[in-house]
């Protein structure tokens, strides 16, 4: 089963409105093998959980990880709405994920290209294969939206 990436993305946005409706961050993201299959899905949780490392890409790896039963994912694709923090793209470089797909961007701690460009440092030993920007405007809306909400 193979869908676009396009279509993997609005299956992680799924995931960001589940976050939201149970009042956490809306971040999704959704892990997919080599064959197109889906592997596992998640949102952040760390307020539900009481878990600071609980965000999307962290619980999907997570997920995918025992379900594989290896916390090496190479050969994987992970869709994410938002760009990745710090500590998450410590987890995607220890797991081997060979491409990252990622909505919106995140201009106060996103570690790919906005506040810190981590793989350009040239340190890490592994560099997955890196696309920004897929649905932003609908990442970033739902983003908006839910923290509007919250101001009120």
């Amino acid at each position: 089963m193979s869908n676009s990436d396009s279509d993997w993305m609005q299956q992680a946005l799924a995931q960001a409105r589940i976050a939201a409706e149970l009042g956490e961050v809306p971040v999704g993201a959704v892990l997919v093998d080599a064959d197109g299959c889906l592997l596992a899905a998640g949102h952040n949780q760390p307020i539900s959980s009481c878990d600071p490392s609980a965000h999307a890409e962290i619980t999907t790896l997570r997920a995918a990880a025992l379900k594989l039963n290896n916390y090496r994912l190479p050969n994987t694709t992970l869709y994410v709405t938002l760009e990745p923090c710090t500590m998450c793209v410590g987890a995607l470089v220890h797991a081997r994920i060979k491409r990252l797909v990622y909505a919106a961007s995140e201009p106060r701690s996103g570690a790919i290209e906005s506040a810190q460009k981590l793989f350009e440092t040239g340190e890490y030993n592994h560099r997955p294969e890196v696309e920004g920007g897929l649905l932003a405007a609908e990442s970033s809306a739902l983003l908006t939206t839910f923290f509007k909400a919250r101001r009120r």
